[in-house]
């Protein structure tokens, strides 16, 4: 017995000599605190300097935001190039007074590199999105983003990298658009105005999921084509002088219920075929808004981020098996151009800003 116990004894302290280390967990801990130490504490962002057009837009390299107890460090690899950028770029839909440098980007897609003391859903390299309008640390078009963890999200199955992060702000607003606000139900009919850009190729694919009928609107044969591919039904160019008597003819009975991603008089000539009792969305930002209508329910919204929202989202996207077309995907540098291509209009799906791979710096 007492030989035994000297042996364990001495197995014990060999043991303790190497260290605990040879586990995989431990090894996890120990790689993740190496990777912490050795984080960097600049990054290279595509910034503005002052309010303005698309030239305005430089690359800064500038301090990584300090962590929060509540928020996650993203090294990004992918953001969204959003129509709502340019706003903010501008001037028109900024917080002011703003602060110089200033990081442009509300949603993109990368991995953990680092979690606030507070933070338990998340670990060290999970792939994850975010989405954070005028986020208070930072925007997005940059190497690393630093956001609290309620907006933030695991990269659904079946999506890219690229994908995701170019999508999660459209997506939100299509989905909750489709979901909560329309609240489509099988067998009606659904007007998506604006079908062919960001958020209205998703809502396309989020509302078939319901088992209704899409009428898109959009101009162009690649435009056509594209909406067709994911699901539309019917295809009406609003432009066209006998754009209302085509919808007229496809729903006799009416509208069930119109998402409005655009405006304009012809636009309004199409949703005065909502039936009464039916419902029109639009998110906030469509100018001039879609006008009141007797006997139709019409709402403006924001897409919004959260726990419960994300997952939600995550669920439609699995259903819808979701595809994020992209127009054309730019390196960091050439944010200025991206938003060049934003200023031309009639964008098809979306632009995607790639910001850096596995083990290199941003473009």
């Amino acid at each position: 017995m007492a030989t035994r116990k000297t042996t364990t004894t001495r197995k014990t302290a060999t043991r303790s000599a190497r260290g605990t280390k040879t586990t995989p967990r431990a090894k996890v801990k120990v790689a993740s605190a190496r990777a912490r130490a050795a984080a960097p504490t600049t990054m290279l962002a595509a910034a503005i300097d002052k309010f303005g057009p698309p030239s305005a837009i430089r690359t800064h390299e500038i301090p990584i935001p300090a962590l929060g107890p509540t928020d996650v460090l993203i090294a990004l690899r992918a953001a969204d190039i959003g129509s709502w950028d340019a706003k903010i770029r501008d001037g028109s839909w900024a917080n002011k007074p703003a602060r110089f440098p200033l990081v442009l980007g509300t949603d993109g897609a990368g991995v953990v590199e680092k979690v606030g003391t507070g933070v338990r859903r998340f670990d060290v390299g999970d792939e994850v999105w975010a989405f954070s309008y005028q986020n208070p640390k930072g925007g997005f078009y940059g190497e690393y983003v630093v956001v609290d963890s309620d907006n933030v999200g695991r990269v659904p199955k079946g999506l890219g990298m690229l994908e995701a992060g170019t999508s999660g702000a459209a997506a939100l607003t299509a989905q909750q658009g489709v979901d909560d606000i329309l609240a489509l139900k099988k067998g009606e009919t659904v007007l998506i105005v604006g079908a062919s850009g960001a958020v209205g190729t998703l809502a396309i694919q989020f509302a078939k999921r319901h088992g209704v009928r899409v009428i898109a609107t959009a101009s162009g044969r690649d435009a056509t084509k594209l909406v067709r591919e994911l699901g539309a039904d019917e295809v009406i160019d609003a432009r066209r002088a006998d754009a209302v008597d085509k919808l007229r003819k496809l729903t006799p009975k009416g509208l069930d219920a119109a998402f409005a991603l655009a405006s304009g008089p012809s636009i309004e000539r199409l949703l005065g075929l909502v039936r009464a009792g039916g419902r029109i969305a639009y998110p906030n930002g469509v100018e001039p808004p879609p006008r009141k209508r007797a006997k139709v329910e019409v709402t403006s919204f924001d897409g919004t981020a959260s726990r419960k929202a994300l997952d939600k989202l995550d669920r439609a996207v699995t259903e819808a098996k979701l595809r994020v077309p992209i127009e054309k995907t730019y390196p960091l540098a050439r944010a200025a151009e991206a938003h060049e291509r934003l200023e031309e209009g009639h964008v098809l799906g979306h632009l995607a800003l790639r910001i850096r791979g596995p083990g290199r710096r941003a473009a």
